[in-house]
């Protein structure tokens, strides 16, 4: 297109990007513990580790020994990661051209063994273990020394930021009246372990995972039975993504086959204890002396000593103690592992797991009672009718016969269930089950204060409250649709604790087993995969020893060639107590040593290592980012207005080009907007009035235009989709996931077009998503497009949204008053909405400035007592009457939304 036409692509920025709002700067107020965490001199920092390697003399001349040069431990290195087999990998060195790379390993045997060179962290070791039960096949046990795992943690320079050294109580202002959970060192564990150690100690918070992992592929029995070390220090939000590698397999506990199979499972589970037991026996004398990490003087966090009772022999009758064990819900173990470990009080080391006592709980129960109610092919079908979005799970063939679930699909079905089941359900029963979502949603929280934890409480007391509807409705069955009359269920029982747990250890959800469950994938399952299927556990402790060489190797390399140590810019050069008078006869005066930084943002902004070594390898798109670069960016020729802009606290993309042009009578045609004509001169005549505020435009009202009326142009252009990006809830400074949201006219596969919802704000003073939905309205998003910039309105880009209203509902709890107004529906929480109407029955619709949209929205129809059977997932949107605002359909959509 020509610069200069109706649609000018080009010009200056100026004033077109609206400001990027962050949410204002935390004013939380927080109180060290004193006197905790002190130094006492230096120690040896990463580098200097790697320089005093047994081979640390050969890397003086070539830093990249024994690799010969840079290349050639990039190459190798890649090969080593890539997953190759090693017939795969001297295919590969075999190739012509690859000879002629001159590399200097010409075998895989031979590229491993130069891997094997590579200085080490915490070592490997195996110990064969003696039972006194007769096994199939002989004990070994694969384990590393925890202490040294907790040192290679500690020292990393790539955790240094995130790190906390000392306990703290976070308050929400100085006048320190509501607490503030974050991380672990918030909580009062922490604070009351500390007080227990000499002045000056630092707590080292140790985290430990254990679960049984299947390592067969297709057929076979193998498991494995990794255990996961980690540190409590690590702050939650770095320490949960598996890209940083914050847990490091610390032992395979033995899964063992006795061959008496009555006993199996108690043996089984003694013989994890007494691994355990030896394993961590290191970590038990810490809690007790404390140990020296790093620079700082470090005692172990765990609690205090406990010991369990028995009432038969626990060897001479182990089946007998067996059956009293089961008694009490136990399984048989006499020798705990913790029995004799400083500070271990089990009811705080063992903290709430929201995948499994949520997630997995709700699957086994919440999900089962709704289906037992609604009946299976109801709620089937509820599932097949809901809208489809794009980026979210559709369950087009329901859920009664859902096989291998998974976490995610649990956290998927949780997203519909309440309005799936409202109105299907008695509306006691309904109440228990959005009270135990409420619940999950609200302990899914990264950063609580005692007010969330007060409404924590409240939903589970509310569930407590009605639960009886559950058996009321005949949903609380078991085996063959037998009822249960009782609520003994574990996992709701130890629901209670979770509130507790929170004060003592922060947010639960930094304990989840999504991370450890993928580590079984990196760690355990993905270097089996790779072996030979014999000896696992012996090739996977290889493997991941040959990963840990060349991840520090990768560092320690980068850090040279980039001339940088990692420590305090005021500590002299060199390792500690090393006798510089040794090297004065080489120095020549010329090198001034490494530059010190002591951030880890400016060490990974200094170095260039040759592979990712931290973070994931495909980062999320920061639109924000995106739009103030681009802003900034005055190379002539660049599309006008920019296609990334942002608005507020919402970031919007655009593809550089629009979809198709067509003229204003014929898209209103094809997008079925019978007023689009009436509605752009109605903008038009709004934007040349300099007193109006288009930010604040009310979406309906009287026409201003008139059938027939003409304007400046007749084509426009039109973009089937935007991408949509928040900032997030509890942390206003970083991106939420963006979305992407549709306005597509009808196709084979949406006959009807492919509209989705949206929030759209309506006074530029509330600011989502913490007004919630103050100051903003739902609407479908049926347009967005361009008019010529030469046109009035022309320098931004435009949308048709057609609007919904909330429906007035009697709400005591939030109004105040036995009356209707725009509030939640009580039983659900959610606001129910109904389409915008003129007096012609016509949708109430207009034209905004994109910008004006804040987020993606999930309406879900409401479809009474019996869903209509003429719905499908395409086309229930647009002939439902009345909609639910599915604030369950996002987590963050949930705390902006939620009302007590």
């Amino acid at each position: 297109m020509q610069q200069g036409g109706p649609f000018d692509d080009t010009g200056i920025f100026g004033d077109t990007v609206e400001p990027d709002v962050h949410a204002e700067s935390s004013a939380k107020h927080r109180e060290f513990y004193p006197g905790a965490g002190q130094t006492y001199g230096r120690s040896l920092s990463f580098m200097d580790l790697f320089n005093t390697d047994q081979h640390a003399k050969k890397r003086v001349q070539d830093p990249y020994w024994p690799f010969s040069s840079k290349s050639d431990w990039e190459m190798g290195s890649w090969l080593l990661r890539s997953g190759l087999s090693m017939q795969k990998i001297n295919d590969f060195l075999r190739l012509t051209m690859t000879q002629t790379l001159g590399l200097s390993f010409r075998s895989a045997k031979e590229l491993r063994n130069r891997a094997e060179m590579l200085p080490r962290g915490p070592q490997w070791k195996c110990k064969p273990w003696a039972v006194d039960h007769p096994t199939k096949h002989p004990i070994k046990l694969f384990y590393r020394d925890p202490i040294e795992c907790l040192r290679a943690l500690f020292g990393n320079p790539l955790f240094a930021d995130s790190m906390h050294y000392t306990p703290f109580r976070e308050f929400e202002t100085t006048a320190q009246l509501v607490r503030v959970y974050e991380e672990w060192m918030s909580g009062s564990a922490a604070w009351d372990i500390q007080s227990k150690l000499p002045e000056g100690a630092t707590v080292l918070g140790t985290i430990l995972s254990s679960d049984k992992t299947n390592i067969s592929i297709m057929t076979g029995d193998r498991a494995a039975h990794p255990l996961l070390i980690s540190l409590a220090n690590i702050s939650a939000e770095v320490r949960m993504k598996s890209s940083q590698h914050a847990f490091l397999l610390l032992a395979l506990l033995p899964v063992p086959k006795f061959l008496e199979q009555k006993v199996q499972g108690i043996l089984t589970a003694r013989l994890t204890h007494a691994c355990l037991d030896f394993i961590l026996a290191p970590l038990k004398a810490a809690a007790a002396l404390g140990i020296m990490v790093t620079d700082p003087h470090a005692a172990l966090t765990l609690s205090q000593r406990h010991i369990i009772r028995h009432r038969v022999h626990p060897t001479a009758d182990l089946a007998e103690y067996g059956i009293e064990a089961k008694k009490f819900r136990l399984n048989g173990v006499d020798l705990l592992f913790w029995r004799d470990w400083d500070y271990f009080e089990p009811s705080r080391v063992f903290t709430p797991e929201p995948l499994h006592h949520w997630h997995k709980a709700f699957w086994d129960h919440d999900a089962k009672w709704c289906i037992h109610a609604v009946g299976g092919a109801e709620i089937d079908f509820r599932f097949s009718v809901t809208p489809r979005r794009v980026g979210f799970r559709h369950f087009k063939e329901g859920i009664s016969k859902l096989k291998q679930v998974t976490g995610r699909e649990h956290r998927d079905v949780q997203r519909y269930i309440i309005p799936i089941i409202a109105d299907a359900v008695p509306k006691e029963f309904l109440i228990v089950i959005r009270a135990r979502m409420d619940f999950f949603y609200l302990s899914q929280a990264p950063i609580l204060n005692d007010n969330d934890i007060t409404a924590i409480d409240a939903a589970l007391a509310e569930f407590h409250q009605y639960k009886q509807a559950i058996m009321d409705a005949g949903a609380r069955v078991g085996v063959r649709g037998r009822p249960i009359d009782n609520w003994h269920v574990p996992k709701i029982e130890m629901l209670q604790s979770v509130t507790a747990s929170m004060r003592a250890s922060g947010p639960s959800q930094q304990w989840s087993a999504d991370i450890t469950e993928h580590g079984h994938i990196t760690e355990v399952k993905d270097p089996a995969r790779h072996s030979n299927n014999q000896e696992y556990e012996a090739q996977i402790c290889r493997a991941l020893d040959r990963t840990d060489k060349l991840r520090r190797f990768e560092l320690a390399t980068a850090m040279h060639d980039a001339g940088v140590e990692f420590g305090d810019p005021s500590d002299p050069p060199g390792p500690p107590d090393s006798d510089e008078d040794d090297d004065d006869d080489d120095d020549d005066g010329d090198s001034l040593g490494p530059h010190r930084v002591a951030r880890t943002s400016a060490l990974l902004a200094t170095i260039h290592p040759t592979s990712t070594i931290t973070g994931p390898i495909r980062r999320q798109t920061d639109y924000f980012d995106h739009a103030q670069r681009l802003a900034s960016d005055k190379r002539p020729g660049l599309p006008f207005p920019p296609r990334t802009f942002i608005s507020d606290c919402t970031a919007f993309h655009l593809n550089r080009d629009p979809s198709f042009k067509a003229t204003i009578d014929d898209t209103a045609a094809a997008f079925d907007i019978p007023d689009l004509r009436l509605a752009l001169a109605d903008y038009l005549q709004h934007a040349a009035n300099p007193n109006m505020d288009m930010a604040a435009l009310h979406i309906g009202g009287r026409r201003i235009a008139v059938a027939g009326c003409t304007l400046p142009f007749n084509e426009i252009r039109i973009w089937r989709s935007v991408r949509v990006q928040t900032r997030k809830f509890h942390y206003p400074d970083r991106a939420a996931e963006p979305h992407t949201v549709m306005a597509a006219p009808p196709t084979n596969d949406w006959p009807l077009g492919q509209y989705d919802t949206v929030l759209v704000n309506t006074d530029r003073n509330s600011k989502w998503p913490h007004s919630g939905l103050e100051g903003h309205c739902a609407a479908q998003l049926r347009l967005i497009f361009q008019i010529p910039s030469a046109s009035i309105g022309g320098h931004v880009f435009l949308a048709y949204v057609q609007r919904f209203d909330v429906v007035p509902q009697v709400n005591p709890a939030v109004s105040g008053r036995p009356m209707r107004r725009a509030a939640p529906e009580p039983a659900t929480k959610m606001y129910v909405l109904k389409r915008a109407l003129r007096t012609d029955k016509s949708r109430i619709g207009d034209v905004i400035p994109l910008s004006r949209l804040r987020t993606p929205i999930h309406l879900h129809p409401r479809f009474g007592p019996s869903a209509d059977r003429h719905l499908t997932a395409q086309n229930s949107l647009e002939y439902s009457t009345e909609y639910w605002l599915n604030s369950y359909a996002d987590k963050e959509h949930f705390w902006a939304l939620y009302v007590q």
